[in-house]
């Protein structure tokens, strides 16, 4: 029976030619055996899998694989004809070395490419802000590292003295980011909107006094569309430094887009409040933009120089409808203010006759009028109660977080309940918008 001893001492005794063919045979061999093992095996459980990113990473490392076992099959079979002593062979070494240093380098570097993103999105909140580019700059970065370090270790094998080197490369970026301080500012900006999200692509915001929807943010600048469809190019740098409202991300109960609604309206004097606030209340209530919950409130706001001033609380669920709200609520008080003869002052001292006024039926108006203080008395009844409940549940909140044993969970639930009941509230004590 022929051992393993017996053939490898067969194949020394070869010739340097026919060994040259036995080394490339073999590599060729493990090249074939390998790339099997990669279809048939690899493959197959890499398409069995639901991820993408392994769908992305099996040709990349496949390729460095079989070029890896193609150098080491060269390398080894120099060492096995020529010997290790050999000048061929030490001369050749470290070439060796910084090819294995780059394709390592290069893997790592194509890993870092697809990796990163699926990484991001695993750790980030599904509902918080990803700012366009953000990855890009990461990405870029991690890579460049990489390769800085994988170059320097191969140029190192290969004997280049590298400090000189730096120290060049050291001034010369020296000059370089004093001469373009303000776009690293806006690229390392960039890197910290990334970080910190304070808004996504279609947000609504306002900055230095420009109001509309995010359409890209860049690692120079953001771009923002009025609602005049004017484009507003902002530097990230001074997107930093200013006071960004987001009107997107404002609403409570988890929902991004509820905007609360706040309005006035001034009637005359003469008019009686709770026929004007019921009959508010009522068509709010009617208004498709306006959600149920937390349900529209209508107060006495003012005692003007010509006008009881109301003022209307509602929630929008999605800020783009805004203003067809508005539209709608302003279309129809108008109207059923002429309907139930509730007279809207005019801006001036002088009294001045309405015909709609004289002609309305009194009787009919003071039949409304009554009707409408017995539904207000139980409205206030109601706000009244729902008020003094919010303050209670506020106060028992605010003790149950005072225990050190709370979960965290249960903590985060508590605060989050704690802070759409203090909105709701102070909601009723919104200034003038």
């Amino acid at each position: 029976m022929v051992t393993v001893a017996e053939v490898l001492d067969d194949a020394n005794a070869l010739d340097a030619w026919a060994q040259y063919a036995v080394g490339a045979a073999l590599t060729l061999l493990t090249l074939l055996v390998v790339r099997y093992l990669m279809k048939k095996v690899l493959l197959d459980f890499v398409k069995a899998t639901k991820f993408k990113w392994d769908d992305q990473l099996y040709l990349p490392v496949t390729q460095r694989l079989y070029s890896f076992i193609l150098l080491v099959g060269v390398q080894l079979t120099l060492l096995w004809v020529r010997g290790e002593e050999d000048a061929l062979n030490e001369a050749l070494d470290p070439v060796f070395q910084a090819i294995y240093i780059l394709l390592t380098t290069s893997l790592a570097s194509v890993a870092i490419k697809i990796l990163i993103p699926v990484v991001l999105d695993k750790f980030s909140n599904p509902s918080s802000v990803t700012v366009s580019g953000s990855n890009s700059l990461v990405i870029f970065l991690l890579r460049a590292s990489f390769w800085f370090g994988g170059l320097y270790l191969a140029l190192d094998v290969l004997g280049f003295e590298l400090v000189g080197l730096l120290a060049s490369l050291a001034v010369f970026s020296l000059i370089i980011g004093l001469a373009m301080q303000q776009t690293l500012g806006n690229i390392v900006n960039s890197f910290m909107l990334a970080l910190d999200q304070p808004f996504e692509v279609g947000d609504r915001i306002e900055v230095d006094g420009h109001l509309g929807s995010v359409v890209s943010v860049g690692i120079l600048s953001t771009k923002v569309l009025t609602i005049g469809e004017n484009l507003v190019v902002i530097p990230n740098n001074n997107l930093v430094n200013s006071t960004v409202i987001n009107h997107a991300r404002g609403g409570g109960d988890g929902q991004g887009r509820r905007i609360s609604l706040v309005l006035d309206v001034g009637v005359e004097y003469d008019e009686d409040i709770s026929h004007v606030k019921y009959t508010v209340l009522q068509l709010m209530r009617e208004c498709p933009y306006i959600i149920d919950v937390p349900e529209p409130r209508v107060l006495l706001n003012e005692l003007g120089d010509f006008a009881k001033i109301f003022r209307m609380y509602g929630w929008v669920e999605d800020y783009s409808d805004e203003f067809v709200a508005k539209d709608w609520l302003y279309k129809n008080i108008a109207e059923s203010f002429a309907e139930e003869g509730i007279g809207i002052p005019f801006p001036t001292a002088v009294e001045i006759a309405s015909a709609h006024r004289e002609s309305y039926n009194k009787q009919r108006k003071a039949t409304n009028v009554r009707r409408a203080r017995l539904q207000m008395i139980k409205e206030d009844k109601a706000l009244e109660r729902e008020r003094a409940e919010a303050k209670w549940e506020i106060e028992a909140i605010t003790e149950r977080l005072k225990d050190p044993e709370l979960e965290r969970k249960e903590k985060a639930a508590l605060e989050d309940s704690l802070r759409e009941i203090n909105r709701v509230l102070s909601m009723f004590e919104a200034g003038d918008n």
